[in-house]
């Protein structure tokens, strides 16, 4: 199933509350199991560059079904998916995309956050996840 608007919304008003709680403007991105935008929020003084880079988190994290930090530690110089941010047109291996997982374990969607650091970025895209299901879907290959 994917992600309902009432849940995209109710996501992006809880990763909205950690960006004040932060003290950042960001801009976030949910996205349903397809990798479809279902809602956007771009904070007052978030940067124009970082609605590509929220929609692209959202979008990589949904694609692959892990957060794209962890993308990101599979796809650096000699790892196993070494470019892999040049599919898809274009992906984003860095924290701040997280799937969206709902109560039966399958994933309805994922949220992308830019806007500040990779570490608030993240921390504001979990609270976002988080208000609506969980962030990690069962068994997956390339998890150790």
């Amino acid at each position: 199933m994917h992600v309902t608007i009432e849940q995209a919304e109710t996501a992006i008003r809880a990763a909205r509350e950690k960006a004040v709680e932060l003290g950042t403007q960001m801009c976030i991105a949910v996205v349903d199991s397809g990798g479809n935008l279902k809602a956007f929020h771009r904070m007052d003084g978030a940067w124009v560059g970082s609605i590509d880079i929220a929609h692209k988190k959202a979008r990589t994290a949904v694609f692959f079904g892990m957060k794209t930090g962890a993308i990101g530690g599979l796809s650096q110089p000699g790892g196993p998916l070494y470019g892999i941010e040049h599919s898809n047109d274009g992906l984003i291996t860095f924290p701040g995309g997280i799937p969206i997982v709902d109560e039966t374990g399958e994933m309805s969607g994922a949220i992308g956050v830019s806007g500040s650091s990779v570490e608030n970025d993240d921390a504001v895209a979990l609270a976002g996840a988080r208000a609506i299901g969980d962030t990690e879907l069962p068994a997956h290959p390339w998890r150790t």
